[in-house]
């Protein structure tokens, strides 16, 4: 095969651009956002929010020694240039022109498919105040009830927000910035919480290893950043907060999807329980990744009944308008 290809799932898939990029930063061990912006000043930047974010959650002043410091700047033939951190960490015209996707977009649906929008949201304001804003978010749309130990009555989420906040952040520092036309996703159901990121995990990452203090960086220069802001630290300590507080859900199931060039984790209900005929309209509606590919109820309803008596997969096929056997069993 000509050109370059990289392993996507089970499939081998030409690198575009922006992959064999990616490939090259690796190789020399720099990482997107610490990268130049050539055709864009420091006064074109809009810092001030996130000054006053950073002022807040530090006490230090807002100076150039800062941002050199922070490598938000950097000189370059005797001008000084903002990095794709410093656009990514601003608000306003250049950073909606540059990074248009880096943003949030939530969701609370109706049920266990994506059919039916509940809430609807989009946050697209610099990333330090995305990680927060999705956490009020979740707070909203999940539930909060009371259980009484002895003569104490004591409040319980319905799903450890600290796992999910920790995910969250994740989702924001770790998140791949130089994949174009991809933005983090939180989808709420009934019956689970899912966060969609863009970019696969760090290889040095392993997801089945939660318990140990593990830490890689893709953006090289946010995370110390955040560092600072106190969003993340940089032991290894997220991953070991999510395994440890879901210790003490053992009704909420934690699964994690490499999906293409995504990574995805969900928290699910272990005692979810849904009438079996709605059951199987919803699943077969809704993949892992929250995008429906089934056909409409009454489609479901025909195949449904089909199954009362003896059919072959190719007669049930041809019911559902499906050509392809695998994906057609699978579903």
């Amino acid at each position: 095969m000509a050109g370059t290809y990289i392993r996507v799932g089970s499939s081998n898939r030409p690198a575009d651009a922006e992959i064999i990029a990616s490939l090259e930063r690796q190789r020399r061990n720099i990482s997107f956002d610490s990268e130049l912006v050539h055709d864009k000043a420091l006064t074109d930047i809009s810092l001030e929010p996130f000054q006053e974010f950073f002022k807040e959650k530090t006490g230090e002043a807002w100076t150039e020694a800062i941002l050199r410091k922070l490598e938000l700047m950097k000189d370059f033939q005797g001008l000084l240039l903002p990095t794709n951190a410093c656009v990514l960490l601003s608000d306003g015209q250049v950073k909606q022109e540059l990074f248009p996707y880096a943003k949030i977009e939530f969701a609370r649906f109706k049920g266990i498919s994506s059919h039916e929008f509940l809430d609807q949201k989009t946050v697209d304001g610099n990333i330090a105040a995305q990680a927060e804003a999705a956490y009020n978010f979740v707070l909203r749309h999940i539930n909060r009830g009371a259980t009484v130990k002895g003569v104490y009555t004591e409040s319980r989420w319905e799903y450890p927000v600290v796992a999910i906040r920790e995910a969250l952040r994740n989702a924001v520092v770790h998140r791949d910035y130089s994949l174009a036309g991809k933005d983090i996703k939180v989808a709420i159901y009934d019956d689970m919480l899912e966060i969609t990121s863009p970019g696969n995990l760090l290889p040095s990452i392993d997801f089945n290893e939660m318990d140990a203090r593990q830490s890689d960086i893709r953006n090289k220069v946010i995370a110390p950043v955040f560092k600072m802001l106190g969003i993340i630290d940089q032991w290894g300590n997220g991953l070991k907060l999510i395994a440890d507080e879901l210790k003490a859900y053992p009704e909420i199931e934690f699964k994690w999807f490499e999906k293409g060039l995504q990574f995805q984790v969900q928290f699910l209900k272990r005692d979810y329980k849904l009438d079996d005929v709605s059951l199987v309209m919803e699943e077969f509606d809704r993949d892992q990744a929250g995008i429906r590919l089934g056909r409409s109820r009454h489609q479901v309803e025909i195949v449904l009944s089909s199954c009362e008596k003896l059919a072959t997969i190719q007669q049930l096929m041809t019911i559902m308008e499906r050509k392809d056997r695998s994906m057609f069993r699978e579903k």
